[in-house]
């Protein structure tokens, strides 16, 4: 188990985030500009109520959300850092509903070239913050509703945001290649196995998400030598679908995505880690 959150370097971070987020970009241009793109906009997701349209309003929340707020003064809220932000996002759940809906009925309710035009808008502004000099400031803070996190800890989170969200979108256009940014999945798939272990700590078994990640949890008994009696591995989607709900621990098993070995292997019970 991580003592604390892991540590991620804010130059691959804002580079991984500016690559993923023109990805987004790309993509929707693509779909908003094919015949049927108001029929893809109508499309449902596998985020509840949600249609593609409210997707991809939310996507440009999350988007603008750091150069919508990079002047805000800070209010002196408590610390907060990846483990627990992934621990607690979950209790704002209705709030980021209620601004995904709002936003599809309002700027991004129109024609899809309209809704092209409006999130390549929210994109470009968060890649030309990036190559800011208000975003390389040393120790800099954000602060969220949930509490004031360094500025490099706010990327990552939006690192979480598109890559899980590109999934969904993905998923809902029926297109298994979107071209993720390689260090974008490799951030999300470290945090989400941090967070694992420190939702389950413990030394029992050993989570293998190659070529990104391995971490130990769950109570049990701790393996010193040679091969865990308890292994679980996994590649990188896989793990991030889990992680977030996207994916049934049945379901992946007997799709063959997750080998898993040992008597304390079925992870179920642990999952997800981020709601």
């Amino acid at each position: 188990m991580p003592a604390k959150s892991r540590t991620y370097q804010h130059s691959k971070v804002s580079a991984a985030l500016a690559e993923q987020t023109v990805a987004l970009r790309d993509a929707v241009r693509e779909f908003c500009a094919r015949p049927d793109a108001a029929e893809l906009l109508a499309r449902p997701t596998r985020l509840g109520e949600w249609r593609v349209r409210e997707l991809v309003a939310h996507l440009a929340v999350q988007i603008d959300w750091v150069p919508a707020h990079l002047g805000d003064p800070l209010e002196g809220r408590p610390p907060l850092d990846l483990l627990a932000w992934v621990a607690r996002v979950g209790t704002v759940a209705p709030l980021l509903d209620g601004q995904a809906r709002e936003k599809a009925a309002g700027e991004f309710g129109g024609e899809p070239a309209s809704v092209a035009g409006a999130f390549a808008r929210a994109a470009d502004g968060l890649v030309d913050a990036l190559d800011g000099e208000d975003t390389r400031i040393p120790g800099r803070r954000f602060e969220i509703r949930l509490g004031s996190m360094t500025l490099t800890d706010m990327l990552v989170t939006r690192l979480v945001e598109t890559v899980v969200h590109a999934d969904d979108l993905a998923d809902a256009l029926g297109r298994a290649d979107f071209p993720h940014a390689r260090q974008a999945v490799a951030a999300v798939t470290r945090l989400l196995a941090d967070a694992f272990a420190d939702q389950a700590p413990g030394g029992a078994v050993e989570l293998r998400i190659p070529p990104y990640a391995v971490v130990q949890a769950v109570e049990g008994p701790r393996h010193t030598r040679g091969t865990p009696p308890n292994v679980v591995e996994t590649d990188p989607l896989t793990w991030i679908r889990l992680a977030t709900g996207r994916t049934g621990w049945a379901d992946a098993v007997e799709a063959a995505a997750v080998s898993a070995g040992g008597e304390r292997s079925d992870l179920r019970g642990h999952l997800p880690v981020l709601g």
